[in-house]
C-alpha cells in the first residue's frame, strides 16, 4: 500500500499548528472557599451564643468573630430545607415540599430536586470550584439506596466531586451505613469510632487532597452532621461531664436559657417567653422516677452536642492552621427546630415510634444507664424540645416559631468586618445561595444542561454583614409542612397549627407582630382581621405559584407508598453484594416468606447467611457452633429458631419457611433440605419493614441483628445464593397500612 506522504504539511506535529489546550475553569478573584456546616433538630435556643447552658466553645467562637442571626428561618424538616438551602428556591417549587421519602408524585412532592433548579454545586463548577459533601444527604429516595441506583440523585449526580456519608436519616453514630461516593462501604471498626469525628475527618482530607495539588484553588464543603438528630449518641466522658446539670427540669431551662438570650441581645428587650407548650407536662407534675429518667436523656444530648461542637472545632483549626479559614465563608445552621417526637417520656429504640408502636416506662427507666449507647436508638422527651426551641413554642415539622425558628452563624473574617455583631433582619434557608452568588459576582443560570431554570426565590443576604440597622430586603416568605402553614410580610406573621385528620378549611389561622412580638406570644387575629384576611390571602397565592397544593396531612403513611416497588416474589442475592439501604429490602412485612441458602456446611461452618437490619429491628439466618439458625428482632421479643443437631458436612438447602397465621404473627420452620429441624411460633411483630438497617448476604454489618455475634460477621464457608420469596397474603392490618389503604380508595 502507497501512503500519501506527497504532501506533508499537517501529516505530522512539526507541520501542523499547536493547538492551545483547554484551561481549567477559572475561579473569580479573590473568591471565598464556602463551607456549610449543617446541625440536624437542633433548636434556636441549643447553642451557648443563643441561650444554652450546654458547652458550645468552638461554635460560639464562630460567632463571636462572625455574625448571629436571630430572624433565620427554615422549612420545620430536613430535607425541604436541604433542597432550599442547596438551591436557592422554595421547597415546594423543586420538589421537596417534606421528606423525601414521604414524596406522593405530586409536583410539590416528588422526593428529589427538580432538574429546573441547579444545585449550588452544580452552579459553582463551571466557576473554578470543587465540591465535596459529607454527611446527611437525604435527598434522594431510600428505596434507591442499591447499586442499582439510580444515582442522579445522589450527591455525585447533583454537582459534587466526592461524598462520604449515609443517603437516608437516623444515623446510628457508633455503627453507621454509608456510602462513599456511589456505593456502599463496610461499617468503620477502629477503637473508639464515632460518625461526627469520622465525618470531620473526611471533610478534611477532601480539603487536604484538593490543596496539595491546587493550592489557593476554591472549594464549597457541604457538612451535613447527623447530630443532634435522634438517635442520641455520644461518648460516656461527654455524657459524665453533665450530669446532675439538668436535674431542676425543662421548665427552669427555659426560664434560665431566655434569660440569657435576653442579656445576650438574641432576645430583644420586652420579648415574652411563650407558655408551656401543652403537649408537654410541668416538671413538677413529673414523678421522682419520670424526672430523673428524663435528665438523663437531656444530659445525653447535652453530650451529644459537646461532642458536635469539639469536631467542629477540629474543622476550624485545621481552616486555621493551612491559612484557609480568613477567606472562607462558613455558614453554620440547624435544619429545623427541636423536635417532640420523643413524645412523653422519651425513646429507647425510635423505630418503634416511626412504627406506631409504644414504649413502656418501666423499660426506659431500666435501660438508663445505657442511653447514649450503641444499645439504644434514643431520643429525647418532648419537653427538652421544648427548652430547646426558647423562647417560641411548637416543635420540629410546626410553623411557628419551634418549628422554623433556627440558628444562623456566618464567619468570614476577610469580608465580615464587624466581628461578633447580632443581626435581626428576617431571613430563610433560601437566601444562602443568593447570598453566595453575590459575593462571587455570579448569577445563577437561566439554563442548566438544557434544562430552563426556576427563578431564585431568596434574597441575599449580603448587605446585612456590614449593617446591623440595614432595611429588611426581604419581602414574603410561606411556610407549610404536613398542613401546618404560615406566610411573614413586612413584619407580621399569619400562622395555622393544624391537627393531622381535621378539616383544613376548620383550621384558625393566629397573627403576630413579629416586629413587635420576637416569640408569637401574642396572637392580635381578633385586633386587625383585615391585616390577617390579607395575609391568609397571601399565603394561597404563594401556595399556587410554589406547587404547595394539594394540601396533605399524612406523614408516616406517605412511606409506603414511596417504598413499595414493582411487585416482586422472588429475589435473588449472591454473597459480597453491596449492601442495599434499609428502604429497598424484600417485603417481609405481615406476610408468608421464604428464605432459602444454598451452602456448602461442614463442623467449622460459621456465620451469617443473610441479613436484614441491626440491633434495633431486622431478621438474621446464621451458623453457629455447626447449628442453623434463625433470629427475627422484633419490636419487643426476639424469636428464633435452632437446629438441635449441628450441619452435615456437604452442600445443603438452608431454609426458613414463615408462613403467617394472623396479623403480625406466624408459624416459622426451619428445614435442612426439606427435613424440619425447629419450628417457632412468632406473634408481635414489625408492623411495617422489620429491618432497621440494610441488607447483607453472607455477611452481617453495621450492627449485629442478633446478640449472639459482633459485627462484622461474613460465612465463613462457600454460599452460593440466597433466594426469597415472599407470598401475597400481604393485607393492610397495621394502623399506618390501614390508614393509608383507606387514602387510596
Amino acid at each position: 500500500m502507497t501512503l500519501p506522504f506527497e504532501n506533508l504539511s499537517g501529516n505530522t506535529y512539526r507541520s501542523s499548528p499547536q493547538p492551545v489546550l483547554a484551561r481549567d475553569p477559572a475561579a473569580p478573584t479573590h473568591a471565598p472557599n464556602v463551607v456549610f456546616i449543617v446541625l440536624d433538630d437542633v433548636g434556636f435556643a441549643h447553642l451557648g451564643c443563643y441561650g444554652s447552658t450546654i458547652d458550645t466553645p468552638n461554635i460560639d467562637a464562630l460567632a463571636a468573630g462572625g455574625l448571629r442571626y436571630t430572624n433565620f428561618n427554615t422549612t420545620a424538616m430536613c430535607s425541604p430545607t436541604r433542597a432550599s438551602l442547596l438551591t436557592g428556591r422554595n421547597h415546594h417549587a423543586v420538589g421537596m415540599g417534606t421528606i423525601a421519602d414521604w414524596c406522593t408524585g405530586q409536583p410539590g412532592y416528588m422526593g428529589e430536586i427538580s432538574r429546573a433548579a441547579a444545585t449550588l454545586p452544580e452552579m459553582l463548577r463551571p466557576h473554578g470550584y470543587n465540591s465535596y459533601a459529607t454527611g446527611k444527604w437525604h435527598l434522594s429516595r431510600g428505596r434507591d439506596g442499591t447499586a442499582a441506583g439510580p444515582f442522579d440523585h445522589w450527591p455525585l449526580g447533583r454537582g459534587f466531586d466526592q461524598y462520604y456519608g449515609f443517603l437516608h436519616a437516623l444515623a446510628d453514630h457508633w455503627n453507621p451505613e454509608l456510602f462513599r461516593d456511589n456505593h456502599a462501604i463496610d461499617t468503620p471498626r477502629r477503637p473508639g469510632y464515632h460518625l461526627t469525628d469520622d465525618l470531620i475527618d473526611e471533610s478534611i482530607a477532601f480539603i487536604r487532597d484538593q490543596q496539595g495539588p491546587s493550592p489557593g484553588k476554591p472549594f464549597f464543603s457541604y457538612v451535613a452532621l447527623g447530630a443532634c438528630h435522634s438517635p442520641h449518641h455520644a461518648p460516656q466522658e461527654y455524657i459524665d461531664k453533665y450530669k446532675g446539670r439538668f436535674d431542676g427540669g425543662w421548665d427552669e431551662a427555659r426560664e434560665q436559657w431566655f434569660a440569657r438570650q435576653l442579656a445576650l441581645g438574641i432576645a430583644p428587650a420586652g420579648t415574652k417567653l411563650t407558655p408551656r407548650n401543652p403537649k408537654v407536662r410541668a416538671w413538677s407534675a413529673l414523678t421522682d422516677d419520670e424526672r430523673r429518667l428524663a435528665a438523663r436523656m437531656q444530659e445525653v444530648f447535652a453530650a451529644f452536642l459537646d461532642h458536635t461542637d469539639a469536631q467542629i472545632g477540629r474543622l476550624i483549626d485545621y481552616l486555621r492552621d493551612n491559612a484557609l479559614l480568613d477567606n472562607t465563608l462558613l455558614v453554620l445552621m440547624s435544619d429545623n427546630g427541636a423536635s417532640d417526637e420523643g413524645g412523653e417520656h422519651g425513646d429507647l429504640n425510635i423505630r418503634r415510634h416511626y412504627s406506631f408502636l409504644p414504649e413502656h416506662f418501666d423499660e426506659l427507666l431500666a435501660n438508663i444507664d445505657r442511653f447514649g449507647s450503641e444499645y439504644t436508638y434514643n431520643n429525647y422527651p418532648a419537653g427538652w424540645g421544648h427548652a430547646g426551641n426558647t423562647p417560641h413554642k411548637w416543635f420540629k415539622i410546626d410553623t411557628h416559631g419551634g418549628g422554623i425558628r433556627d440558628p444562623l452563624i456566618i464567619h468570614w473574617p476577610a469580608g465580615i468586618k464587624q466581628a461578633g455583631g447580632i443581626r435581626n433582619q428576617y431571613h430563610h434557608c433560601t437566601d444562602l445561595v443568593p447570598t453566595v452568588l453575590e459575593l462571587l459576582g455570579l448569577q445563577a443560570p437561566g439554563v442548566y444542561q438544557g434544562q430552563a431554570q426556576l427563578p431564585i426565590d431568596g434574597v441575599s443576604m449580603a448587605y446585612t454583614f456590614a449593617s446591623a440597622a440595614a432595611p429588611n430586603r426581604k419581602q414574603v416568605q410561606y411556610y407549610e409542612m404536613l398542613g401546618d402553614r404560615g406566610i411573614w410580610s413586612g413584619g407580621w406573621k399569619a400562622v395555622t397549627h393544624h391537627e393531622k385528620g381535621t378539616d383544613f378549611a376548620n383550621d384558625r389561622w393566629e397573627l403576630y407582630h413579629l416586629d413587635k412580638d420576637f416569640s408569637e406570644s401574642e396572637d392580635v387575629a381578633d385586633q386587625y382581621p383585615e391585616k390577617l384576611e390579607e395575609l391568609v390571602r397571601l399565603w394561597w397565592a404563594e401556595a399556587r405559584s410554589h406547587k404547595v397544593l394539594p394540601l396533605d396531612d399524612r406523614d408516616r403513611e406517605r412511606a409506603l407508598r414511596s417504598f413499595r416497588r414493582d411487585a416482586r416474589k422472588r429475589y435473588r442475592f449472591q454473597p459480597h453484594t453491596r449492601r442495599l439501604d434499609r428502604a429497598a429490602t424484600p417485603p417481609m412485612a405481615n406476610r408468608s416468606f421464604r428464605i432459602t441458602a444454598d451452602a456448602e456446611t461442614g463442623p467449622d461452618a460459621e456465620g451469617v447467611l443473610f441479613s436484614a437490619g441491626g440491633r434495633f429491628g431486622g431478621y438474621v439466618m446464621f451458623v453457629q457452633d455447626g447449628r442453623l439458625v434463625y433470629e427475627y428482632n422484633g419490636p419487643y421479643v426476639r424469636w428464633t429458631a435452632e437446629s438441635p443437631m449441628r450441619l452435615p458436612a456437604g452442600r445443603h438447602a438452608l431454609e426458613f419457611d414463615f408462613v403467617k397465621t394472623a396479623p403480625f404473627a406466624g408459624t416459622g420452620t426451619l428445614r435442612v433440605d426439606g427435613q424440619a429441624v425447629a419450628i417457632v411460633e412468632m406473634k408481635d411483630m414489625w408492623q411495617t419493614q422489620p429491618n432497621a438497617g440494610g441488607t447483607h448476604c453472607g455477611r452481617d454489618d453495621g450492627s449485629p441483628v442478633s446478640e449472639r455475634y459482633r459485627c462484622p460477621c461474613a460465612y465463613n464457608r462457600t454460599l452460593h445464593d440466597v433466594v426469597i420469596e415472599v407470598g401475597d397474603d400481604y393485607a393492610p392490618e397495621s394502623r399506618m397500612e390501614y390508614l393509608l389503604a383507606m387514602s387510596e380508595d
